[in-house]
């Protein structure tokens, strides 16, 4: 690629399988030595990408910036840039679009975002409602320069939807709207992917979608999840923890366990890879990477 830095859109084009890890942009000095701590154990893995999370209403807007400028910089890593219209201008949007290309970042997820403290909110005030859709933003960042633009799948349903029905379809036009490959929002259950990618296959659509996972490492990521994904905790895994809820030891194990599980389900049924939200840890991430290695990493990643 003439030593430029790669899109996602061409290293799913070799086919090989992608893993990839998701951070979030930390609020404290602490939290700031923690993700690079686990950035630096992470990059030893030769993820396909990373990405970095925006906050709510773009709270986190120039750390995340940061964040990716400082991925691209000084790391061997292919960083994607979340980004959201919501609470910007379209004036403020073309800028961060400019501060990326000059980093020589590539690639960006457009996605809906939300209003600062409600993850079930509207989406920003109404005179930047009628356009400020992912669908916009979609075009308007594939307008701006030579980017991979990626977008947001939801297994179940974003919570703001009305229906899978329409949720399908307003995904469906964001693809159609110029994305090139999509991430699901944290899932526990392979067949929700397995559901989500036959609705969209059945629309025509064949944009690769991309299954974002969470290995469970604490029961109370169980309380949280249903805000977290938008969809229910499943009854009968919620009962599986349920067991061993006084035991964290045992929490972590099977949280492992599951998601090596779901993991290889997934992939068996076709996945194009796996995209672990790391929530800026490291050690479960490569517990299930590892196990689902079944080579050296070379000959997987890109």
């Amino acid at each position: 690629m003439s030593g430029r830095v790669p899109t996602v859109r061409d290293l799913l084009a070799t086919g090989d399988r992608s893993f990839s890890f998701e951070f979030f942009p930390p609020k404290t000095e602490a939290g700031e030595r923690q993700l690079w701590r686990a950035i630096r154990e992470l990059e030893a893995l030769r993820p396909t990408f990373v990405s970095v999370t925006y906050g709510a209403g773009g709270s986190t807007r120039d750390r995340t910036v940061e964040i990716v400028e400082r991925l691209a910089h000084e790391t061997t890593l292919t960083p994607v840039a979340h980004f959201t219209a919501v609470n910007h201008s379209i004036r403020e949007l073309r800028h961060l679009i400019g501060r990326f290309a000059a980093a020589g970042v590539r690639n960006i997820l457009a996605v809906r975002g939300d209003p600062p403290g409600d993850p079930t909110g509207g989406v920003g005030s109404s005179t930047r409602r009628a356009w400020s859709t992912p669908e916009d933003l979609v075009r308007l960042i594939r307008q701006s320069g030579d980017f991979c633009v990626g977008v947001a799948a939801f297994p179940y349903k974003h919570p703001r939807s009305p229906s899978i029905e329409s949720d399908t379809e307003y995904f469906v036009r964001k693809c159609r709207a110029g994305a090139d490959f999509a991430i699901t929002q944290m899932f526990f259950r392979a067949e929700d992917y397995l559901r989500l990618r036959d609705r969209v296959t059945a629309k025509g659509c064949e944009t690769p979608i991309i299954p974002g996972v969470m290995p469970v490492t604490q029961y109370s990521t169980i309380a949280r999840s249903e805000q977290l994904s938008g969809a229910p905790f499943p009854p009968e895994l919620a009962r599986r923890f349920e067991k061993v809820a006084d035991d964290p030891a045992a929490v972590r194990a099977l949280g492992i366990e599951h998601a090596v599980e779901m993991c290889r389900t997934l992939l068996d049924e076709g996945a194009p890879g796996i995209h672990f939200i790391t929530f800026n840890r490291s050690s479960a991430t490569r517990e299930v990477f590892q196990a689902l290695r079944p080579a050296p990493a070379a000959s997987l990643i890109a």
